[in-house]
């Protein structure tokens, strides 16, 4: 059964990556640009790493699961993982995700950062709660996708689509700067978004987490 909570909820991994592991992420998706030379139209959109690259960070995750099981219990899996590469004026609009479909298997239940690079100044990654009741859905689940009947779930919400502005919204915004090495994990139904860039290069990657 998952838990509602576990969609909610926000855990971190220090030593996610050691040193010498971050270095060979490094170099691998650094090879990997020169060659491809991949440049996102905008700073929303990822790219796939290479073949090394997932195997390095899957290899990390298979060591964070326990840990992240105290928090997110239902948690089995994730999904191949995205590269992100923002530069000074970018940044992502507060988003949220929600569950997709709560009836399907696997259950998205959250998402997995990693900042390889941070920037100088800005680009802090950031979520924002709130109690607006705008927020949340009147859909229903049977419990075939793994969630209890009567769990409650949010619209998908993004700058351009869904039934509130973000912006718009009162809400409570927390910042996070974790220490390199780190990584930070989510539940898929809180709002987040990452603060614009003044200086530097923010190079980060993400997956979900899925039960």
């Amino acid at each position: 059964m998952i838990h509602m909570t576990e969609t909610l909820a926000v855990q971190t991994v220090e030593d996610f990556l050691t040193p010498e592991e971050t270095a060979e992420l490094t170099r691998i998706l650094d090879d990997h640009l020169s060659a491809t030379g991949w440049v996102p139209a905008r700073p929303s959109e990822g790219t796939t790493p290479p073949a090394a690259a997932q195997a390095l960070l899957d290899g990390a995750m298979r060591r964070a699961l326990p840990a992240l099981r105290r928090v997110f219990p239902s948690a089995a899996s994730t999904d191949p993982w995205l590269y992100h590469d923002l530069k000074p004026g970018d940044r992502i609009r507060p988003h949220v995700h929600g569950v997709g479909d709560p009836e399907a298997r696997p259950q998205r239940i959250a998402r997995v950062a990693f900042n390889l690079q941070d920037a100088d100044s800005g680009g802090e990654f950031h979520l924002d709660t709130c109690s607006a009741d705008a927020l949340w859905s009147d859909a229903t689940t049977t419990g075939a996708g793994g969630y209890a009947p009567g769990t409650r779930f949010v619209h998908e919400i993004t700058a351009r689509t869904g039934p509130v502005k973000l912006d718009s919204v009162p809400h409570t915004r927390w910042t996070c700067a974790p220490p390199p090495g780190t990584t930070v994990v989510y539940g898929t139904q809180l709002v987040h978004g990452v603060l614009p860039v003044v200086e530097g290069r923010v190079r980060k990657l993400i997956t979900n987490l899925l039960a």
